[in-house]
């Protein structure tokens, strides 16, 4: 046989060879490309498959990209390691005709973004999505009041999950009960990323010193596992300096909790140090969101993004790129003001720039780097 093989060119696949490679994003910085190997992608369908007990009367809706990881590993390899159907669509945020097709197929499992979730609230009737067993969100935070609104209109919670490209899509994941096996952990907790899947491991680390921070402790995130990449294509500077003693360095800041479930705090990249300390984009993106939200308004697109920009006085500036507003700037700032941040998480007036649309990636995720580069531009003009 090994004969014959040589004779045709042909060889046997081993677990560590590459199966694919997929590109960053490049939300944040230049698009790499990260290799994954057979085992990485097995590893994690075997473990996803654990936690989540895929059904053979399930039925995927498939609306992530199949070039996102989530997308690849979750809606084209699971149906295909495994017994559920699936079916799917090629824009996300086509959301009247997802409606229609969920409905048509009976779908029961959806993966997506708050981003994708929120044009579905609008635009998807209730009984469209009556069949929906499991709902898994992940690329994005979900905020919990988007996640109290999908369970209001379609009764069931979206789970929270969490992954990059370099963890071979989903690293961690909320399981609902109805989905759990077991009586005696606790599955979900609403505002956490869920536990580490079998196999995985997640820990938070000073990011000057490097060393492992305990329980309940900020930190960056790092996580070690069969699911982690191979390494960069061609990029072994950037590979090494990501990958150590078998961790992963996902550029997250967050906590692990006495439970176990993750806490996400946000990226370090979304952070501005502002007179010397650590000012959260998200947070504050959480806030206007709350403040902005029209719920007569079916334009399900994104309002609303915070970045900064470099500041003689204070290092970096906070800018807010936002769509047209329902209300004046500064009531804005006076209900942003009631929202338990401090002064100095509080833009200015003149911080606040409208913009026709807000940068988005194919993915549905934010472009930080053309929202960056856009507030920069305003703000020179």
């Amino acid at each position: 046989t090994l004969i014959l093989e040589r004779l045709l060119g042909l060889t046997r696949t081993r677990m560590d060879d590459p199966i694919t490679i997929i590109y960053t994003s490049g939300s944040t910085g230049e698009p790499k490309g990260v290799v994954l190997s057979q085992h990485n992608i097995s590893a994690t369908i075997d473990a996803v498959d654990q936690v989540v007990q895929i059904k053979d009367r399930d039925v995927v809706l498939g609306v992530v990209p199949i070039f996102h990881s989530l997308g690849y590993l979750a809606t084209f390899w699971l149906p295909m390691s495994l017994t559920p159907k699936v079916v799917y669509h090629i824009n996300p945020l086509d959301a009247r005709e997802i409606g229609k097709l969920a409905q048509d197929h009976g779908a029961t499992i959806l993966f997506g973004t708050p981003t994708f979730l929120r044009g579905y609230l609008k635009r998807v009737e209730k009984e469209q999505f009556s069949k929906l067993d499991l709902v898994v969100v992940g690329a994005e935070k979900l905020p919990v009041e988007l996640a109290e609104q999908f369970r209001n209109k379609f009764g069931i919670l979206p789970s929270e999950g969490y992954g990059t490209t370099e963890t071979s899509g989903p690293a961690s994941v909320n399981i609902p009960d109805h989905r759990c096996d077991t009586v005696e952990q606790k599955g979900t907790k609403l505002g956490t990323v869920g536990k580490p899947l079998p196999g995985v491991v997640a820990r938070a680390i000073d990011p000057e010193t490097r060393q492992p921070l305990g329980i309940n402790r900020e930190g960056l995130i790092e996580i070690k596992g069969p699911n982690i990449m191979l390494g960069y294509w061609n990029r072994p500077e950037k590979t090494a300096a990501v990958l150590k003693n078998g961790w992963y360095d996902t550029g997250d800041m967050g906590m692990v909790d006495d439970e176990g479930f993750i806490h996400i705090t946000g990226r370090i990249s979304r952070f501005s140090k502002i007179g010397g300390e650590m000012v959260p984009h998200l947070k504050i993106e959480e806030c206007l969101l709350k403040i902005m939200d029209d719920p007569t308004n079916a334009d399900a697109s994104i309002q609303v993004a915070v970045t900064s920009i470099p500041d003689a006085k204070k290092g970096e500036r906070l800018i807010v790129l936002h769509r047209p507003l329902t209300k004046p700037v500064s009531q804005i700032i006076d209900e942003l003001s009631k929202c338990d941040l401090p002064n100095l998480w509080i833009p200015s007036q003149d911080s606040f720039l409208e913009v026709p649309e807000i940068p988005l990636l194919g993915t549905g995720k934010l472009d930080l780097r053309g929202i960056k580069q856009l507030a920069l531009e305003r703000v020179k003009t």
